[in-house]
């Protein structure tokens, strides 16, 4: 079997996939374009190759392995046309991320930006507006894996974490779930709202001017899912009209975020360069699902983490 890489995880990790029996090409994903070499490649384990990269041309490519959780990037309907496989790498950034979501909600209840600002200027001035996070009712708007261990961390701060989902499914560490026609209820009675959900066609700018009028004066928006999911203008308008006590945002329409936008100097706005999936351990997770998935698809048993190409997740 023979498998292209757009990305070197090093001599060893690579040998270890040899000693599975596969065949290895590497090509740098910003470089790579078809070849006759892909011809008869089976499996692709990439980022974001696409652009440039036709995978149609790839007559036998059966599978195809994102190192992201999001799909958004793959061309989904060539895909499903092919009848090929996706799998991402589900659960493999969500302890960062869930570190992240709690890091966040605290930097505003805490006004750690003020008093960073205030630190600057020598400035000796006692905050008085700090919040306790103790009690809050923190909603997750998608339950997968980035929620539930946000959810996990929350639980030691003795919030009342609760979620939204398709049908209102149980799910680990959140003490109740709704079903998604009940979002509009859930985002009345939450102090915190954190997004978490796949983006697909149904969940483009869900949180639109109609939802943001619907959450309370005083909640916190977080977004770690993908900028699109949140209408920017409606939220940029929301908050200039002084609505919301802060946003954490790590990841936005555009990517990276236009110089010109109004959230980079909107006080109660914490912006981040899509940074929330960091951390030491990135590589070791990505490579260790990699590794599984490869490791079972040389034995023909069942991949993990395969997405259900109808639903988009």
């Amino acid at each position: 079997m023979k498998a292209l890489f757009t990305y070197d995880y090093g001599q060893e990790k690579m040998d270890s996939i040899r000693a599975l029996g596969y065949e290895l090409l590497v090509v740098d994903e910003k470089n790579v374009t078809y070849s006759e070499e892909m011809q008869d490649v089976e499996v692709l384990v990439c980022y974001n190759p696409f652009r440039s990269l036709d995978i149609k041309k790839m007559r036998d490519l059966k599978w195809i392995q994102l190192s992201s959780i999001g799909i958004d990037q793959a061309p989904v309907d060539v895909i499903k046309e092919q009848g090929m496989i996706l799998t991402n790498n589900k659960g493999g950034y969500s302890i960062p991320m869930g570190e992240w979501v709690v890091l966040k909600i605290l930097e505003i209840y805490k006004q750690t930006h003020q008093l960073y600002e205030q630190q600057q200027l020598k400035t000796w001035k006692m905050r008085t507006g700090l919040l306790e996070l103790y009690g809050k009712k923190v909603a997750f708007i998608g339950t997968g894996s980035i929620a539930v261990e946000s959810a996990k961390r929350l639980r030691g701060f003795e919030a009342k974490v609760i979620g939204v989902n398709t049908e209102g499914t149980e799910a680990p560490y959140f003490e109740q779930c709704y079903p998604v026609r009940e979002l509009e209820e859930v985002l009345k009675i939450s102090d915190v709202v954190v997004l978490t959900i796949p983006y697909t066609k149904e969940t483009h700018h869900l949180i639109n001017e109609v939802r943001l009028k619907e959450m309370k004066k005083d909640a916190v928006l977080i977004n770690v899912s993908r900028g699109s999911i949140i209408d920017e203008k409606a939220l940029i308008k929301h908050m200039q009209e002084g609505n919301l006590l802060g946003v954490a945002l790590d990841v936005f329409e555009e990517e990276p975020l236009w110089e010109e936008s109004p959230l980079w100097k909107l006080d109660n706005v914490i912006v981040t360069p899509h940074n929330s999936w960091i951390s030491e351990m990135r590589n070791e997770r990505r490579f260790s699902l990699i590794y599984e998935n490869l490791k079972r698809y040389s034995e023909e048993n069942e991949l993990v983490n395969v997405l259900n190409l109808a639903k988009g997740y």
